[in-house]
């Protein structure tokens, strides 16, 4: 018999799977995304929802609570667009660079990873107090304290989010074409004039993405900023270290209200730059 005749038909249109099974899988997949992400969520939404509405708009925007969702969100900011800076830096010199220990280097971006957070919180401490190796150099010559305050909260972040953006750009850096540069080039473009109207608009995306994941990551943090921010109330107080306080008071409600808040806050920020990302890519499509 021929491979024709031993062939299962196929019906006519039907697109190729290497993989069958797709509605098995799909069940599988909606079940672990339920178990993991939505039921968790939801409990929270719903523990919150016992509360009535003064109840609720009292506890999260009390004074102290108000003065937690400044730093965290702000701090998270500024790291954020520090990474963004930075790490574009930082991927575009592993990309285009040979020179020795760059493996090392490579390697060590993806430390914060690996590291316990609360591991780097007490090293960033120790680097960063008024006797440590960077923090007696920045508070005696410049007058700039860093640990135990909002300063020191915004570098615990920035480590936390550096790979963040590295691994999202260097990816797309090693793939773009070198091709397009020399035309640049060829045709007069300067090394700015290069770099905004050819490289930029590639690695745009990526550094959205990128940003998006240090800033959601930074919200949040807990264990590698509670020991350099210090703690002090409408000072260096973050809002997880805020409920994670609720909790130990045995304010559940109080604890899930203010987690619903930054939930909700975090989801429009993640929203809205996944919609920008989606708008830099049409309009390089159409370009």
């Amino acid at each position: 018999m021929s491979e024709a005749t031993l062939a299962p038909p196929k019906a006519r249109g039907a697109p190729f799977r290497v993989m069958p099974g797709f509605k098995l899988s799909l069940g599988f997949t909606l079940f672990y995304l339920a178990l993991i992400v939505l039921i968790p969520l939801s409990s929270v939404f719903l523990k919150t929802f016992t509360m009535t509405w003064d109840a609720f708009f009292s506890a999260v925007t009390s004074d102290r609570v108000m003065a937690s969702y400044r730093l965290t969100f702000g701090a998270s900011l500024i790291a954020a667009l520090l990474n963004v800076v930075f790490g574009g830096i930082l991927a575009w010199v592993l990309v285009r660079y040979k020179f020795p220990g760059k493996r090392i280097i490579d390697a060590l971006v993806d430390l914060p990873f690996a590291l316990p957070t609360a591991v780097a919180g007490i090293t960033l401490t120790a680097l960063y107090s008024s006797n440590g190796w960077f923090g007696q150099f920045i508070e005696g010559v410049l007058g700039i304290k860093v640990a135990f305050t909002p300063l020191g909260v915004v570098v615990a972040l920035t480590f936390i989010g550096l790979p963040f953006v590295v691994r999202t750009v260097q990816p797309v850096l090693e793939d773009a074409e070198k091709e397009l540069e020399e035309a640049a080039a060829s045709l007069g473009a300067n090394s700015l004039q290069t770099f905004i109207r050819v490289i930029f608009p590639t690695i745009l995306p990526s550094l959205l993405t990128g940003f998006a994941l240090a800033f959601a990551r930074a919200t949040g943090e807990y264990g590698s900023v509670i020991f350099i921010a210090g703690n002090m109330p409408m000072v260096s107080e973050i809002t997880p270290l805020f409920i994670i306080t609720k909790l130990e008071q045995y304010d559940y409600a109080g604890a899930t209200a203010i987690a619903v808040v930054m939930l909700v806050v975090s989801f429009l920020l993640l929203l809205t730059i996944n919609l920008l990302q989606a708008w830099t890519r049409g309009k390089a499509k159409k370009s």
